[in-house]
């Protein structure tokens, strides 16, 4: 398994579903190779909510409806992932639910 990935590697996966340069297909199978990992190394909260938001970003209401998640809403999600790192590089708590709590 890679190494986790960065707070940029994060941001250019949104960035890139939002200026075409990367399909919902391919972000969620790029986030997937930590989310579905056994053990997945990533220690930074901030990057695992993230992956867990991308790990199903191409889903779909039904086979020939609109994305659960619009543009709207990732981008939305992109903000507070800049707000929270911007927050989290100096030395602030991390405000957001954590997803593997969540999850489990």
């Amino acid at each position: 398994m890679p190494a986790a990935p960065s707070h940029a590697e994060i941001e250019a996966q949104f960035t890139g579903i939002l200026n075409g340069t990367i399909t919902r297909d391919q972000a969620d199978r790029w986030a997937a190779q930590w989310v579905t990992a056994d053990n997945p190394d990533v220690d930074d909260e901030l990057v695992w909510q993230a992956l867990t938001y991308l790990f199903g970003i191409d889903l779909r209401d039904g086979p020939d409806e609109q994305y659960l998640h619009d543009d709207e809403d990732i981008a939305e999600r992109l903000a507070e992932f800049r707000s929270h790192n911007n927050t989290h590089a100096s030395g602030g708590g991390l405000r957001l639910q954590d997803d593997r709590q969540a999850q489990g």
